[in-house]
């Protein structure tokens, strides 16, 4: 049985200990602050790139680059490894497209490697969720085909949810009109977000302050997590450079839902979906019958 890779994109936002401890293999999505690119070992912390938005700097990103796929995949290719590769939403990125490319032309030129590609259809800890559950089935012995049909399986599943601080941010990154942004901003809206079976971002609500849009999106996991209530990977919390207001999610979920603390996984979220979320973005991750 050939050995297999686990790969996956910088926008997974789980621990760089958790990377390490797995040997997985990361492609660089990268970022901009005005006219500096990062992303590919010459990162800013999480704590200096959020400040620097809030000093009205701009942040933006960019793609997987298709060179360095190739590289990084003939890599494996030429150890003897096939890959399976957990990647960010096709709908949100061409991240995907990038990596599909790569894999098909490292596969004609070692038709013995196999790689497969799996489309969350979801962002950040979802994919880290996928992640974590290969690295188990792979220590268990499955096989390529194995982990990839178990992996598939829950893709549906995968549920995301997430209020910002500041609709701006959503403005910059096209996905509000600047007029709804000054006038939610003016009226104090903390839209709730999620991201559908197709892979998009949609607002589920709009609800007035914060601590209230944090009710709502406890309400919507209890509604949704339907029978996976006890088959959580993990239970992800996710934010913008605000811990204190991660921990406060986390225990409004350990109060509606009883998880125990080592459920749970409170990560920031990276700058290739912070440029555009902005910070004191706050959400939640979980499986779930819906998203």
């Amino acid at each position: 049985m050939r050995e297999f890779v686990l790969a996956t994109e910088s926008n997974n936002d789980m621990s760089p200990e958790f990377i390490a401890k797995h040997e997985i293999l990361v492609i660089p999505h990268y970022y901009t602050v005005e006219e500096d690119v990062y992303g590919d070992g010459n990162e800013i912390t999480i704590e200096e790139f959020y400040n620097e938005m809030r000093a009205g700097k701009k942040a933006g990103t960019m793609a997987s680059n298709p060179a360095v796929i190739l590289e990084k995949f003939t890599q494996v290719a030429e150890s003897g490894k096939d890959i399976l590769f957990i990647s960010f939403s096709s709908a949100l990125s061409g991240g995907y497209s990038n990596i599909c490319v790569g894999a098909n032309e490292v596969m004609e030129e070692y038709p013995e490697m196999k790689i497969k590609v799996i489309d969350t259809l979801s962002a950040s800890l979802c994919e880290g969720m996928l992640l974590q559950k290969a690295a188990q089935l792979r220590a268990e012995g499955k096989n390529l085909e194995e982990t990839v049909a178990a992996v598939e399986e829950l893709v549906p599943h995968l549920a995301v949810q997430f209020t910002v601080e500041n609709l701006d941010y959503l403005f910059r990154g096209g996905r509000l009109t600047k007029t709804s942004a000054v006038l939610g901003n003016m009226m104090n809206l903390k839209p709730v977000l999620y991201i559908t079976e197709e892979g998009k971002l949609v607002a589920l609500a709009k609800i007035r302050g914060r601590k209230k849009s944090i009710a709502t999106m406890v309400d919507n996991m209890a509604e949704r997590i339907g029978s996976y209530i006890e088959k959580q990977i993990f239970i992800g919390i996710l934010h913008g450079d605000c811990e204190e207001d991660a921990l406060y999610l986390k225990k409004e979920v350990q109060e509606r839902l009883g998880y125990t603390d080592d459920m749970f996984v409170i990560r920031p979220i990276g700058p290739s979906i912070g440029a555009h979320s902005g910070p004191g973005t706050l959400g939640v991750t979980f499986l779930a019958d819906m998203r």
